[in-house]
């Protein structure tokens, strides 16, 4: 290396800064990557989400939940009609009753804990589906990622590969 008064043109320091700066840069990547992925808990009791009138409880160890719109023609309709192994959870983005059927639950929310539900799972699109898992009590995990789905009718197709 040539140097300039007794100085090299690419001195340790210079090196090492760079080196750091570099590994700082990995782990603000990979911290954000795993805050991002990282799967979500709903607390059914802080959460309060109603069928009609009536406060809901979870029940099963396993639901579907399909955040969806009903502005949407006929969803409610595919919805009710769908029929899985796994009981679903369809959540209304403007809170529209509906009587339940045996495999679906229409549920409601205020606007309030329906905008911390949207920011929670990152949900930005109409309908959006993922599965949810008992962890203890009313305490409930993200078992999937969050799926767009093109229609509803795609709902029993996706639910094998989630």
């Amino acid at each position: 290396m040539a140097k300039k008064g007794g100085k090299s043109l690419l001195s340790l320091s210079t090196l090492l800064a760079s080196f750091f700066g570099a590994a700082m840069i990995a782990l603000a990547f990979a911290y954000f990557n795993y805050k991002f992925s990282e799967y979500k808990f709903i607390n059914f009791k802080e959460w309060v989400f109603y069928e009609k009138s009536e406060l809901f409880t979870p029940t099963a160890d396993k639901y579907i939940i399909v955040f969806y719109s009903s502005k949407e023609k006929g969803t409610m309709n595919q919805l009710a009609q769908i029929n899985l192994n796994i009981k679903i959870l369809a959540i209304d983005y403007y809170n529209n009753a509906r009587k339940n059927t045996p495999t679906t639950t229409f549920l409601r929310s205020g606007t309030k804990n329906s905008l911390n539900f949207i920011q929670r799972f990152n949900i930005y699109e109409s309908p959006s589906i993922f599965i949810i898992k008992k962890y203890k009590d009313s305490i409930y995990k993200q078992d999937s990622m969050i799926r767009k789905l093109d229609n509803l009718d795609q709902l029993s197709k996706q639910i094998n590969n989630l």
